[in-house]
């Protein structure tokens, strides 16, 4: 005789991430609650945080799984819409785990983040798909290459800019991208790129903004003597290096490091920071809320 066999477990793959940006009054999360209860989605996780409980704004982001679903996808979104969205004013997202987000990176020749990004793919830290990459050096190809990952240049000088950025975002959208990574890419996107690509974009800064901005940060932190050196991930807006920031971290430094092993420690927090936030983007766990963000 065999005993009885044990309650399936769950699909890991069919969950989906509910996130929501509303003004704060009652009655929110147990309208959302009782809508997915309602329609057999089981509540897996859970994160709330209000600017104000009067007059403030409310964020959320749950997570849930679909097996018992009585509805199919479309009809589930529509229905939420009409009957919790709009009542609330909710500006509201939902995304499939079943379906990773496609991430575009952009690259000069540090590799460094490039990198490490391709390696936390390969092992399943990051649960995305790299569609493209592109650089304006072909310094990376093999890399590229080595990961399957097609790989393109389009060189860029300052005058063949707008062609350039051009090109890039056609290619971007070629491969369906979701959202691009700086990933130490060395040129300054315009509003025509970021307008033209109309999704998100994510750079690393090397250096804790907002101190020593410019072209050598950790030469002017060797010459001020610094005790900390950091890195700053963030969205990219028309401001340069001032979007909403996802992602910091410093560590401590003392009076025998040289601009060279600065440089090196530095590389890696970035690669860390980097790496950190593109895992809350990708896990949709990033509520930007003007010039900031809430991180769940």
């Amino acid at each position: 005789m065999t005993g009885p066999s044990a309650p399936s477990m769950p699909d890991p793959l069919n969950t989906a991430t509910l996130t929501i940006t509303c003004p704060d009054r009652q009655g929110i999360v147990a309208a959302v609650s009782q809508f997915l209860f309602a329609h057999g989605a089981n509540i897996i996780h859970s994160d709330q945080h209000s600017t104000d409980p009067v007059g403030g704004t409310f964020f959320m982001r749950m997570e849930f799984h679909l097996d018992g679903l009585d509805l199919a996808r479309e009809p589930f979104e529509r229905a939420f819409a009409q009957v919790v969205a709009e009542p609330f004013a909710m500006d509201w997202t939902l995304g499939y785990r079943a379906q990773p987000k496609r991430m575009a990176i952009l690259v000069s020749r540090y590799d460094h983040c490039f990198l490490d990004l391709l390696w936390r793919k390969r092992r399943g830290e990051l649960h995305v798909e790299i569609p493209v990459i592109i650089s304006n050096h072909d310094d990376l190809r093999r890399d590229a290459e080595m990961f399957g990952i097609p790989f393109h240049v389009v060189p860029v000088t300052r005058e063949t800019k707008a062609e350039a950025e051009a090109e890039q975002v056609r290619l971007m959208h070629a491969a369906g991208a979701d959202f691009a990574v700086l990933a130490r890419y060395m040129q300054i996107l315009s509003g025509d790129f970021l307008t033209g690509f109309g999704r998100p974009v994510i750079n690393i800064h090397h250096s804790f903004l907002p101190a020593f901005i410019g072209a050598n940060p950790y030469r002017a932190a060797f010459n001020r003597g610094v005790k900390l050196i950091g890195a700053t991930s963030h969205y990219v807006t028309e401001e340069l290096d001032a979007g909403p920031i996802i992602a910091q971290d410093v560590i401590p430094v003392t009076h025998r490091e040289t601009p060279d092993s600065l440089m090196r420690m530095g590389r890696d927090v970035e690669r860390q920071v980097l790496a950190r936030a593109v895992k809350a983007h990708v896990d949709d766990r990033v509520l930007v809320y003007g010039n900031k963000t809430v991180v769940f």
